[in-house]
């Protein structure tokens, strides 16, 4: 299982005005800190698992931050609608894109996915796969 994931930023402020136009709608809650943000969901009682968090951190060695090359971060949006608005809101909140909001032929009818990069770089995925609306082929 996946504890948490961290992506350096080297300009924080600019980090959370884009991750700050999607996360909460995906009901992410935001603590911020002078190590950085940490965007976290809340947790649901009785559940087993603790969604992992996600934070945005400068480095630790104090070189400058970088993006992983073929690493992404997918986060799961609730409706083809939310994706498309989500992608436009990160776009207008400093993200650049990577791939419209649609589906794409080499993954599953339903998975409907846009593409983005943060201001540093890291690549983002925005999906939905919600059983209750159109697939590709319909």
């Amino acid at each position: 299982m996946i504890a948490y994931v961290t992506v350096g930023a080297d300009d924080i402020a600019r980090a959370k005005r884009f991750y700050s136009a999607f996360l909460p709608a995906l009901d992410y809650g935001l603590k911020e800190g002078p190590e950085g943000l940490s965007y976290t969901l809340p947790e649901q009682p009785g559940q087993a698992v603790v969604p992992p968090d996600f934070y945005v951190k400068p480095t630790f060695d104090g070189q400058p931050a970088s993006a992983g090359n073929g690493a992404m971060i997918a986060f799961e949006a609730r409706s083809q609608k939310q994706v498309r608005d989500l992608h436009a809101a990160a776009l207008a909140a400093g993200g650049s894109d990577e791939g419209p909001p649609g589906f794409r032929a080499a993954y599953g009818p339903r998975f409907y996915v846009g593409y983005l990069r943060d201001p540093q770089g890291n690549k983002i995925a925005l999906f939905s796969s919600n059983p209750d609306e159109p697939g590709r082929d319909g």
